[in-house]
């Protein structure tokens, strides 16, 4: 069981920047693709970026293409999602989840642990 937490939400204004940042419980978690999703208030959580398990591949949301990187330190059993230009629609609650299949994919239903969340908030 490898369990998940993130940090470094908060409230930051358009155009601003936050690092996430989602630290494992577990040495596996270096074998294991990652990924970032995001949840808005009345909407269906949904994706936004995914990395494999070296670092070697990383996919996105068109929404976030260009102005989010998703990357991981397996040392540090870490992962980050740089989030640049933020704009009022990026506030969302956002989770970080492993798969242990290394699926890299953009569907929830892939990823098998789930952390608690961290509330990003942009203000315009």
């Amino acid at each position: 069981q490898v369990q998940l937490v993130e940090s470094g939400g908060g409230l930051v204004q358009a155009g601003g920047s936050l690092r996430l940042s989602c630290l494992a419980s577990e040495r596996t978690f270096s074998y294991y693709s990652m990924g970032w999703f995001r949840q808005a208030p009345g909407k269906k959580r949904g994706f936004v970026a995914a990395i494999n398990w070296n670092g070697g591949s990383t996919s996105y949301s068109d929404s976030v293409k260009g102005r989010f990187t998703i990357s991981r330190d397996n040392a540090k059993k870490t992962v980050y999602l740089q989030m640049n230009s933020l704009t009022p629609e990026d506030t969302a609650v956002y989770y970080c989840a492993a798969d242990r299949y290394n699926r890299q994919s953009d569907n929830e239903d892939s990823y098998d642990y789930w952390g608690q969340g961290t509330q990003v908030t942009v203000s315009s």
